[in-house]
């Protein structure tokens, strides 16, 4: 028990004599700022890292959605499927005045 006194009062010792010494405490306080704002930046950088990682793979999702919406547009609008709706709906064959062009 004496010797665990004795550690404490040279620890305590030291922090007077060199650390909350009027001299070097400014540095000391300045050094665990900057510990302390490394440490914060890099978390933020870490975060950020993720949150662009969730949004290259949900454009990943949409890109591999949207040619597979293209791809049954393209089957919807294929001519062969457009003849058969036309016979089911006995339509004919516009003529030139009906035909409008619409740009996409």
């Amino acid at each position: 028990m004496a010797r665990r006194k004795k550690k404490d009062n040279e620890i305590i010792t030291f922090l007077n004599q060199f650390v909350l010494n009027a001299k070097t405490l400014p540095i000391v306080i300045s050094f665990s700022v900057l510990g302390i704002l490394f440490v914060l930046i890099r978390m933020k950088g870490v975060e950020q890292d993720y949150k662009l990682n969730e949004i290259v793979k949900k454009s990943k999702v949409l890109k591999i959605e949207n040619k597979e919406l293209k791809a049954d547009r393209a089957s919807v609008l294929s001519v062969k499927k457009l003849k058969g709706f036309a016979k089911e709906n006995n339509l004919k064959e516009p003529d030139e005045k009906h035909i409008i062009i619409i740009p996409e």
